[in-house]
């Protein structure tokens, strides 16, 4: 069980299921043990357990239950926290907002962001991990709307005009393009026409670029998390954009028949580095991928990537490598079908 889950349990005196709301809560048995509680998630993966012990609900807006309390599980984002703080505050009827946390995630800092909210203490330190109980006073107004906390920013592409980016609090790279999408985005030429995939799309700038290069191509955004996705309907919104975002737990959520993947994967899930989705990616591409697709994505030049894809999908090419990022491009042959 998660060490969170156990230090709330470890408070079982504290708390009243039926009235309790668990935001952010983790894939585990906790539900299961507390099955009158309800859970909110944004991440799909986590969801679907969740769903199967109990009552959950998924998505990047705040469920309007009848609860007294709340557990907000820390993000990893500052900047989520803040939002999923002043939200969960807002909401009608609730009296009691405590946050649990893992100390190298933060938890004492977000403390700090706790109290603005009313009287606030630690009340146990176990497993690594702190939990804090705020007494919510008096609503200082209603609770801010994501446009609130939505940055926007503009991104060049080569020989067309600039996107335009939205993005949440707690999605990959808020607010700003990171270096690794930026040598990507530079190299989307020449890939197979035909249905298009953004894996892992966080705000969108892939997928939107991939419409705006190749507008007679289905393209399809997938991400884990319910921010990004909503992120991405706004990016290709602004931009006059239209493609199918989805929600999936990994690539095997993914649409079959596809003429490529583009991917800048992720590899942290909350405050641990995590490789897990991008090696399932690269080991099922070839079940996703029409004969001669392509899978193209960029990763840090030190992860050990070409050796999996060309185990898993075909000879690997190196398309550019810049400020520690490489581009890796391979194809699906004739005799690689799905597994």
């Amino acid at each position: 069980m998660d060490p969170r889950s156990q230090v709330l349990l470890r408070q079982a005196d504290h708390f009243t299921p039926e009235k309790l709301l668990l935001a952010g809560a983790p894939a585990d048995h906790l539900l299961a043990e507390w099955p009158q509680a309800s859970a909110w998630s944004w991440l799909a993966d986590e969801y679907r357990v969740l769903q199967r012990a109990g009552t959950a609900h998924y998505g990047h807006q705040l469920p309007q239950l009848a609860v007294a309390d709340a557990v907000l599980f820390l993000p990893k984002s500052r900047e989520l926290t803040e939002y999923l703080l002043h939200t969960l505050a807002g909401l009608p009827g609730l009296q009691r907002l405590f946050l649990v946390g893992e100390k190298k995630a933060g938890i004492e800092r977000a403390a700090k962001q706790l109290a603005q909210f009313g009287k606030t203490w630690k009340l146990d330190s176990a497993r690594h991990c702190q939990l804090w109980l705020c007494e919510l006073g008096p609503p200082a107004g209603l609770p801010p709307a994501p446009e609130q906390w939505q940055q926007q920013f503009s991104v060049a592409l080569p020989g067309a005009e600039p996107l335009q980016l939205c993005s949440l609090p707690g999605v990959f790279s808020h607010g700003r393009l990171d270096r690794g999408t930026a040598l990507l985005l530079e190299h989307l030429d020449d890939l197979p026409a035909g249905h298009l995939l953004d894996f892992g799309c966080g705000a969108g700038v892939l997928g939107a670029a991939l419409k705006r290069r190749y507008p007679h191509c289905m393209v399809s955004l997938l991400d884990v998390d319910a921010f990004a996705l909503e992120s991405s309907r706004r990016t290709l919104a602004a931009n006059g954009l239209e493609a199918q975002v989805l929600a999936g737990a990994g690539i095997a959520d993914a649409p079959g028949q596809l003429a490529a993947i583009v991917t800048n994967p992720p590899f942290h899930k909350g405050v641990h580095t995590h490789y897990q989705a991008t090696e399932e990616l690269i080991r099922q591409a070839a079940g996703h991928l029409l004969p001669g697709g392509e899978l193209r994505l960029v990763a840090n030049s030190f992860l050990r990537y070409p050796e999996l894809i060309e185990a898993h999908l075909g000879p690997c090419r190196v398309l550019a490598e810049r400020d520690g990022f490489r581009v890796y491009s391979a194809r699906r042959g004739q005799e690689r079908s799905k597994k």
